[in-house]
């Protein structure tokens, strides 16, 4: 990405003139998480911006604070926690979107009492600065899985995971060069067409697998077309998408329509990378159908059921902003039933409970 001029400006009541510009104080709506944010723009030597700003994390409770690694910014984006707009217009996130498992011991970070991480993140890497406008970033992190030492999980009052949020940092920007660039993805390797879908870095029995959850996803995304098409308001429906509006129920049939049109394409469209050797399931890029890389809890899953293989290709499909553009405000079954419950509008733009709709384990009507 070519150098993007920090320029002067007066923004929400802040004046940035190619030095560093500082917030530190967290919204009042947030003040009951024990983490306290800051944000930062980086400038260099120049007084230019490329896209960095520090973001210090500060855990202002008396215990300490257990918090998955993928929910605390780094120099390596691969969660999608800043919300970014270039004069009032959302800046679409481009890093990657990742179907996770639930967490183990060596996947959370631990901050003790007192204790602040500080990290440089280049935003660059997963959001387009190429353009000129007054850009707003803040950070907005879903700490699900994340507690305290005395037992405590960091939760809302109606039972959702708490929002690490920053304050709004204004900056005007002189946009020049290339929009957001990809990091760490595996290389392409030998491609091939197997049964009108596309592989690379594949072994023949990689191919034959993949090639069988292919089939199982398509079944999955037509029985779940097939029911919402129908107009069917069951248990099915409630637990995932939660409580019925005519304008909820449209929109998740209108992204079974997609995902299954998409993942029927059968002219190589449909591209899975099995080159990742990360320990999740499998991610994409949500600008660049239809690409999925599976990774090696993909391996281990089952073929169909919960958590599946079948159902992570559901899961990434629906992510592709051609597709549904869903994301992930939450992970795994309970998350997904509490998430139905207490914010609906979410959990239509949840992929995770795409993915349970689909696979509809145990059986539901």
């Amino acid at each position: 990405m070519k150098k993007i001029v920090l320029m002067p400006a007066i923004a929400g009541g802040m004046v940035l003139a190619g030095a560093l510009a500082s917030v530190t104080a967290a919204p009042p709506a947030d003040r009951a998480s024990p983490l306290r944010v800051g944000l930062m723009a980086v400038a260099d030597p120049a007084g230019g911006f490329q896209g960095q700003v520090e973001v210090s994390i500060t855990n202002t409770s008396r215990h300490t604070a257990r918090v998955p690694k993928w929910q605390l910014p780094s120099n390596l984006v691969e969660s999608k926690l800043f919300q970014i707009s270039r004069d009032g217009v959302a800046v679409a996130y481009q890093g990657p979107m990742i179907k996770r498992g639930l967490p183990q011991a060596e996947d959370f970070a631990i901050l003790r009492a007192g204790e602040t991480l500080r990290s440089v993140v280049d935003l660059s890497k997963a959001y387009d600065f190429s353009q000129s406008g007054e850009y707003v970033v803040a950070l907005n992190s879903v700490l699900q899985f994340a507690s305290l030492s005395d037992g405590t999980m960091l939760r809302q009052g109606n039972g959702l995971p708490q929002i690490a949020k920053s304050a709004p940092l204004s900056l005007w920007v002189a946009g020049k060069g290339q929009g957001a660039s990809t990091q760490g993805k595996p290389s392409g390797g030998g491609s091939s067409v197997v049964g009108g879908v596309s592989y690379k870095s594949c072994s023949a029995t990689q191919i034959d697998s993949i090639g069988s959850a292919v089939t199982a996803a398509r079944g999955y995304a037509e029985n779940a077309k097939g029911y919402l098409n129908a107009g069917t308001v069951g248990p099915r429906y409630t637990t995932w998408f939660g409580a019925y509006t005519s304008a909820r129920y449209s929109t998740a049939s209108q992204h079974f329509v997609a995902i299954d049109a998409a993942l029927d394409q059968s002219n190589g469209e449909v591209t899975v990378n099995c080159g990742c050797n990360q320990k999740y399931y499998a991610y994409v890029y949500p600008n660049q159908p239809y690409e999925i890389y599976v990774c090696r809890a993909f391996w281990t899953a089952p073929l169909t059921g919960t958590d599946s293989k079948a159902g992570t290709l559901i899961h990434e499909t629906s992510h592709f902003t051609a597709v549904a553009g869903t994301d992930d405000h939450v992970y795994g079954q309970s998350g997904a039933k509490n998430l139905a419950i207490t914010d609906p509008a979410s959990a239509v733009d949840n992929a995770d409970s795409h993915e349970y709709f689909a696979e509809n384990t145990p059986s539901q009507n």
